[in-house]
């Protein structure tokens, strides 16, 4: 059996994924916490793209408690073509070049899961090589506006199929995603 990527993904009703700690907070509540915390338990790797590593490298290593445990000491992948010397302890650099290769090999190794959070170029990127088993779209009951969205305009034709579905008592539903095969 090979291992999974799974991508974890905040998303507003109008397809908004950029800056979520600008939207996601007022919805945020215990139960939506236990469901974040469970996806990254089942995970022992996690993937990020290079701007979401900047993000993640500023803020966990100062941090405490379960989640910041999990983010400090979990191996981690970075995808960047210009991240040299990472300084965030347990950061391996993944070169742009070879990362369907060397993903392809990695999910044919021993573990559990490999997590994405954030990162959605990335998550483009695993979804147009199938790469990218789940998709855990934490869908937030608001109409942002204006921002990156998820899927772009012109994107390839995706099929999935729902394998999960939770509504929070914050309204925000916690739906998973499975390739289509």
């Amino acid at each position: 059996m090979s291992r999974r990527i799974t991508a974890n993904v905040y998303l507003s009703l109008d397809g908004v994924v950029e800056a979520p700690e600008n939207w996601h907070f007022p919805y945020h509540d215990d139960a939506t916490q236990q469901a974040v915390t469970a996806g990254l338990q089942a995970a022992d790797t996690l993937l990020l793209g290079r701007k979401t590593y900047d993000i993640f490298a500023a803020t966990w290593p100062d941090r405490d408690g379960e989640m910041a445990d999990w983010f400090n000491f979990t191996p981690r992948l970075v995808v960047s073509s210009t991240l040299r010397d990472p300084q965030w302890k347990n950061t391996t650099v993944l070169a742009p070049e070879r990362l369907v290769e060397e993903l392809s090999e990695l999910k044919q190794q021993p573990g559990r899961a490999i997590a994405v959070h954030g990162s959605i170029r990335l998550v483009r990127t695993l979804l147009d090589h199938g790469l990218l088993d789940d998709l855990v779209l934490m869908l937030h009951p608001l109409v942002v506006g204006s921002g990156q969205r998820l899927f772009p305009e012109n994107g390839p034709r995706l099929p999935l199929r729902l394998r999960a579905a939770t509504t929070f008592g914050s309204s925000i539903q916690s739906l998973t995603y499975s390739k289509d095969n």
